[in-house]
C-alpha cells in the first residue's frame, strides 16, 4: 500500500466549516515579513529560540488540565538552566507518532549551546521566548510578534529560530 498524504489545508477548511464558521478558513499571508540575509557570519550571531510551548507554573505538570492554566501570553524565560519539561497538552500534533517528553527535541537549548562552544554560532540568548497559539493572524501580527521582536532586541538577538509544535 503506497503512503497517503493528508492535505492540511483541506482538513483545516473542512474543520472550520464543520464548526459552523460562515467564512472558509483563510491562510495568513505575510508578504512584508522582515526576512533578511544575515549581516554577519552565524559564528558572530546571538541566536534566540521561539517556541509555542508553555512554561509550567508552580505545582503544574505537563499533564495539568488546560482549564486550570492561566490565559496564554507571550513570555521570556531563562535558557540556563534549560527547562526539564514544558506544557504542550493544549497543542496539536500527531500524538500517536511522537511525544514531547524530550524537551531538547523541540527546544534545542543544549544543542545550540554546544554549537556556540564550537564557535559555529556566536552564542545563545540568555532567554528563550514563548508565543501563544491562539490561531489569530490579527493577534499574532499586532500583539505577539511585536512583543517577541521587542524581547529579542532587548537581548541583542541577531537570529530568531522559530520552532512551533
Amino acid at each position: 500500500m503506497s503512503p497517503r498524504f493528508v492535505s492540511y489545508i483541506d482538513r483545516s477548511r473542512e474543520y472550520y466549516a464543520a464548526q459552523g464558521y460562515p467564512m472558509p478558513y483563510r491562510w495568513a499571508e505575510n508578504d512584508d515579513a522582515p526576512f533578511a540575509p544575515l549581516s554577519k557570519p552565524l559564528s558572530e550571531c546571538r541566536v534566540g529560540l521561539v517556541t509555542t510551548t508553555g512554561l509550567l507554573g508552580p505545582g503544574e505538570t505537563p499533564e495539568t488540565d488546560t482549564e486550570l492554566r492561566p490565559p496564554k501570553a507571550t513570555y521570556a524565560a531563562p535558557t540556563d538552566p534549560a527547562p526539564g519539561a514544558m506544557y504542550t497538552r493544549d497543542l496539536s500534533w500527531d500524538k500517536e507518532a511522537t511525544h514531547t517528553r524530550d524537551v531538547e527535541s523541540f527546544l534545542p537549548i543544549q544543542a545550540l549551546q554546544a554549537l556556540a562552544l564550537e564557535g559555529r554560532l556566536g552564542g545563545l540568548s540568555h532567554r528563550f521566548y514563548g508565543v501563544p497559539t491562539e490561531y489569530s493572524h490579527r493577534r499574532t501580527s499586532a500583539v505577539d510578534a511585536p512583543e517577541v521582536l521587542r524581547l529579542c532586541r532587548e537581548d541583542s538577538v541577531d537570529v530568531a529560530l522559530l520552532i512551533p509544535i
